[in-house]
């Protein structure tokens, strides 16, 4: 007993060191986030964004926070971790557009059973990534080292994102009229909803590896198709609501429940909608998940986005207009469907 070494925090399961270095090795990718409102500099106990009030005069401040689901384990398997940062940053932003705030900054919470400084870098060179796509800063972020409770190569992400929004601009299932017309648009992947269904088929069902075609023909590997990162509308939709004002009454952020599911929570009592996808090809990713998996179509449609990663409501008559902007922003946009009458708010496509 006289010889036995005191304990220790690394002993433990926490590395301060490598913590430190891991910290060391973002900075630069932090810093290259900023945007006009950013105040001071990382590694402060708090993030300061000043709020332009000459672009506000009432500003209404939006919060959202959400993390990529059990795509982090995709991307464990794969040891390919650049793409899940852009995840997390679409996730949360794309919510905040959906009642009209435009994403300032965002918040990243990562934790790990042990810090690995050159994973904690990947992760958060992406999630940088997504910021300037976003057009959001990376205020701040915590990385939490949870040894004994987590596995060494374990890891989580989950983001908190903040944006702004005039007051009286909000748009919202308030602004929704009979005989407004539904845009979509596209998701060329899964985005960050359903990864247990999809890997549950490939791997448990089907038996697939990481590095196969993903599909007959496919020139990407099933990890490339996994790990595609989601496409980020926030700028676009942004965009288009500062320019066409009033056009936008509502929009629906397609994640977990479907097209369906999410476009129900855009509606108000009395209204529903008549989809037609046609417009927007869907991915050949769904339709091997949907092979391989026998999954009917009602489980496909209530667990994935199926190609439309997005859906705004718009005026009736505008939706030409609406289309054109947000494929000038580089993305596919088809008009899909129209607002009608329901009692029950139903949703048919």
């Amino acid at each position: 007993m006289g010889n036995e070494q005191g304990a220790t925090y690394a002993g433990a399961g926490v590395d301060i060191e490598a913590g430190d270095e891991a910290v060391e090795r973002i900075k630069n990718v932090v810093a290259s986030t900023n945007r006009p409102g950013v105040l001071g500099a990382i590694g402060g106990f708090g993030g300061l964004f000043e709020i332009d009030t000459e672009k506000y005069r009432h500003p209404v401040l939006v919060a959202g926070t959400d993390g990529v689901g059990t795509k982090v384990d995709v991307a464990r398997a794969a040891d390919r971790y650049d793409t899940i940062g852009i995840d997390l940053v679409a996730m949360c932003v794309d919510d905040l557009i959906c009642v009209g705030a435009e994403p300032l900054f965002l918040l990243d919470y990562i934790a790990v059973g042990a810090v690995d400084p050159s994973r904690i870098e990947e992760v958060v060179t992406g999630i940088a990534e997504g910021c300037r796509q976003a057009r959001v800063a990376l205020l701040g972020g915590e990385t939490a080292e949870h040894g004994g409770v987590m596995g060494a190569h374990d890891l989580d992400v989950a983001g908190f994102a903040i944006g702004v929004v005039e007051k009286g601009k909000e748009i919202g299932p308030h602004q929704v009229r009979e005989g407004d017309a539904l845009v979509g648009i596209g998701s060329p992947g899964i985005r960050s909803n359903g990864y247990t269904l999809a890997r549950h088929v490939f791997f448990d069902r089907a038996k697939r590896s990481l590095d196969e075609p993903a599909f007959s023909g496919a020139s990407t590997t099933l990890a490339d198709e996994l790990l595609r990162p989601s496409v980020i509308y926030a700028p676009a939709v942004v965009d288009l609501l500062a320019k066409s004002d009033g056009v936008v009454h509502a929009a629906a952020h397609i994640t977990g429940g479907g097209l369906a599911g999410n476009l129900a929570r855009a509606l108000p009592d009395g209204l529903g909608a008549n989809i037609d996808r046609s417009g927007l090809a869907t991915p050949e990713i769904f339709l091997e998940i949907q092979r391989l998996g026998s999954v009917a179509d009602d489980e496909m449609n209530r667990v994935f986005n199926m190609g439309v990663g997005m859906v705004l409501i718009v005026a009736e008559g505008s939706h030409d207009t609406v289309i054109s902007s947000l494929q000038s922003s580089g993305h596919d946009a088809a008009m899909i469907g129209t607002v009608v009458p329901s009692a029950r708010g139903e949703i048919t496509q």
